[in-house]
């Protein structure tokens, strides 16, 4: 039974439609202070099918992405503890939320631009900032060059791989498809225990 190849070929499908690109502004927008889906699922079919645009897909997904961290770190300034805490720790974040903000303390702006390549979510970075009151010029330029290195990447691998690799990933999705899953099962367990 294939399960990941349909869905695979539903992401190239939506990737080429006419309104993705608003979709994935609107999708990297919103990850960056609520979403828990990261932009990278679209931004990498995109790129992948349309090698041309990769560089333009990258580049929305970055301001979109920045965009949304500003408002999440004003979320997090100005509506912390009478809105966003609790929804914070509803949602399973309240550990993950601690985290960012024992490392903004002991790191600092640093934090901001490895949380791009971090596996605890954008927005829990981008909230913390607002919540520590951290300076928002060096916030937004930390962001802005911690997002672009991670979508810039993610573009240029699949830029690169174009239609050979479109074809090669779809030939083995199933496989990548259950290594992937058991890689986030294990990672659970690991985690939880």
């Amino acid at each position: 039974m294939k399960i990941f190849q349909p869905c695979y070929d539903l992401a190239i499908r939506w990737s080429r439609h006419k309104h993705a690109s608003r979709y994935l502004g609107g999708l990297s927008f919103a990850e960056s202070m609520f979403f828990p889906i990261p932009p990278d699922v679209m931004l990498a079919p995109m790129s992948l099918s349309q090698p041309s645009r990769a560089w333009y897909f990258a580049m929305l997904t970055t301001l979109a992405s920045v965009l949304g961290g500003i408002a999440g770190y004003l979320l997090g300034y100005f509506a912390f503890e009478a809105w966003i805490e609790p929804l914070i720790v509803s949602a399973g974040y309240g550990d993950k939320m601690a985290q960012a903000t024992g490392w903004f303390k002991e790191y600092g702006i640093w934090v901001v631009f490895l949380a791009g390549f971090s596996p605890i979510p954008y927005k829990v970075f981008t909230i913390s900032a607002g919540v520590m009151q951290m300076a928002i010029i060096p916030f937004i330029i930390a962001s802005a060059i911690g997002r672009g290195a991670r979508f810039f990447l993610v573009a240029a691998l699949m830029k690169w791989g174009g239609a050979a690799m479109e074809e090669k990933l779809r030939q083995y999705i199933e496989i990548l498809g259950w290594i992937a899953v058991g890689l986030v099962i294990a990672a659970y367990f690991i985690l939880k225990g």
